[in-house]
């Protein structure tokens, strides 16, 4: 959920007053779970046994979304729309989800995308379950839930005990396959719970994982498996933070020759502290030998303008020949500079650099940052849905819901061609019709020097909407050399059904075809997210983040949130699916 800390852009936990708890802009909400406050410090007792729907409560009377001023907002020329039914298979769902682990786990939406992709298999993950396929579309291993994955013998809730009990928290999968080590690296959040309750116990970690081979399947004992200590409260050998114990919220990756990197938005458990974005890079090959060396760059309240450094994205490269060796091996990253919910014209980028140094006993990186001006984007929308049947909605006698576009922080990032690619959710004009959501993306050019200072120059940028609708939540996946270029999305609106849909881009960054739907919706989102007898308030949790990878052979494989219409209400109470795209 969006929300605000000392008019910075936030990602603090969201109290609701019913049913469900949700985490950060980045995160799912479970049914099941009860949040509450006690002398305005949130604290979250769990409710057992609730997943059930409650019909006791009046529905709303308008789901209106809001209005964005028309001043600054960008006004692009919008794409045509065409689709390619051909180029997909379906990926994991809530179905997929709810029943895993022996139907042991959350009802949870949406879906936070994980996507790599090595020479033969296809890894993707959501929320808190996980498959590998084949690239025909074979399903090899899985659906996993990842709470047994990371804690053997744990479950979300196990629902066979009297009364429930509950295990770790989990969200926020990432993905990353290394095309020089042959080796799959995956990422997610956890928060250590009471059994008992669900409350929170202080506990917070990264968990890693990192494949043996480079054809692992969803066992445990095809990984290595790592925990990152992030509740820096000083205890455990941690640092001491502001307000911690505290949580690694929605941990963002990237690699380089020699590094593997982590950043994560550092809140208070329990308080209203954020410290800002943290930065931990880790011996790359160490990883995938059975060995964790990390140095910490984590600092309280990093500084960029005028605000506090917040989603810094990390990239990733499809070749191995694309990785900066300059001023002893450097990563590269990306991050937004809209710290008020507005708009702007800037972003940042970041270098972290003499990152050879992680391969020694004592390393010693450096990280930077430098501002360059950009095209103006600005926090996004709420998105309207194409009217059609939704059950669970019907049943409780409610509006249907509208889509949360989230904010404009900067999304998955790609360093390709000597450039660094990437883009993020803003408000955009068309030509008719109210202010919707839209798509600013960024080509930048970065230059590091031998003695590590980094400049960087936009090299190209532009937007993506389509008149009248909305598309959210980018990935850009990028080929080797440039060669190939994909920008991956959700298209949904008055005149689509939530839809996976892309755009293919030249190797300069500039718009190279129409809006090309791959994975045709059939039906609204019908969460229990937007509905008031769940704690909504009439706006579904959608997206979060989608992904995009390249393979050696420069397909661009992608994968998004839509709308199957395979599954729903009853006994579902969400009916989000995903797309798995590959484009040649």
């Amino acid at each position: 959920m969006i929300a605000s800390l000392s008019g910075r852009r936030s990602r603090r936990w969201t109290v609701l007053a019913s049913l469900v708890c949700v985490v950060g802009l980045a995160a799912w909400t479970p049914v099941g779970a009860r949040a509450a406050t006690s002398g305005g410090t949130e604290v979250r007792p769990f409710e057992p046994g609730i997943d059930e729907v409650g019909a006791d409560i009046p529905a709303p009377k308008s789901n209106a979304p809001s209005h964005v001023p028309a001043v600054n907002v960008p006004r692009p020329t919008p794409l045509s729309v065409t689709s390619d039914a051909s180029k997909r298979f379906e990926g994991l769902s809530l179905k997929d989800q709810r029943n895993s682990n022996g139907g042991n786990s959350f009802s949870l939406e949406p879906p936070d995308q994980a996507l790599c992709v090595g020479d033969t298999e296809v890894i993707e993950g959501v929320n808190n379950v996980f498959a590998t396929h084949s690239k025909g579309g074979a399903l090899t291993s899985g659906p996993q839930s990842y709470d047994p994955f990371w804690n053997t013998g744990a479950a979300e809730i196990d629902r066979t005990a009297t009364p429930p009990t509950f295990g770790p928290f989990v969200s926020d999968p990432k993905c990353y396959w290394d095309p020089d080590l042959k080796r799959f690296y995956m990422t997610e959040l956890q928060l250590g719970t009471v059994p008992a309750t669900g409350a929170f116990d202080g506990d917070s970690f990264v968990n890693i994982a990192v494949s043996k081979t480079a054809t692992p399947t969803t066992a445990a004992a095809d990984w290595h498996l790592y925990r990152l200590n992030v509740r820096n409260d000083g205890t455990e050998g941690t640092s001491s933070h502001t307000g911690c114990p505290c949580l690694g919220d929605q941990p963002l990756i990237g690699a380089d020759k020699y590094g593997f990197y982590i950043t994560t938005n550092e809140f208070s458990i329990a308080g209203s502290a954020f410290n800002g974005a943290q930065v931990y890079a880790f011996d790359k090959a160490a990883l995938a030998k059975g060995t964790m060396k990390v140095q910490r760059i984590e600092q309280q309240n990093p500084p960029l303008a005028e605000g506090v450094a917040y989603s810094i994205q990390p990239a990733t490269s499809p070749a191995s020949s694309e990785w900066s060796l300059a001023a002893g091996g450097t990563e590269y990253a990306l991050s937004a500079l809209e710290f008020t919910g507005g708009f702007d014209n800037r972003i940042a980028t970041w270098a972290v650099t003499n990152t050879s140094s992680l391969l020694k006993a004592r390393p010693n990186v450096h990280l930077s940052s430098t501002i360059v001006g950009s095209e103006v984007y600005g926090a996004p929308p709420v998105v309207a849905q194409k009217t059609g049947p939704f059950p669970l909605g019907m049943s409780l006698k409610a509006k249907l819901n509208l889509l949360n576009s989230n904010d404009d922080r900067m999304n998955q990032t790609v360093f390709s061609g000597g450039k660094l690619w990437s883009g993020l959710n803003t408000a955009v004009k068309t030509d008719s019709g109210p202010t919707t959501t839209g798509v600013s993306y960024f080509v930048v050019k970065p230059s590091t020097s031998a003695t590590g200072t980094t400049t960087a120059l936009m090299s190209n940028q532009g937007y993506v909407s389509v008149n009248s609708n909305s598309v959210m939540f980018p990935s850009i996946g990028v080929a080797a050399g440039a060669s190939r270029a994909v920008m991956v999305f959700t298209l949904a609106g008055v005149g689509f059904y939530p839809s996976t849909a892309y755009v293919r881009l030249s190797a300069a960054g500039g718009i190279a075809g129409p809006v090309t739907v791959y994975g045709s919706g059939t039906k609204p989102a019908d969460g229990f997210t937007g509905y008031p007898q769940f704690g909504g308030n009439g706006t579904e949790r959608w997206g979060d983040y989608s992904a995009a990878s390249a393979d050696s052979a420069g397909t661009i494989w992608t994968a998004a949130e839509y709308i199957p219409g395979t599954f729903d209400f009853s006994p579902f109470l969400a009916n989000w699916g995903t797309a798995i795209g590959a484009i040649g």
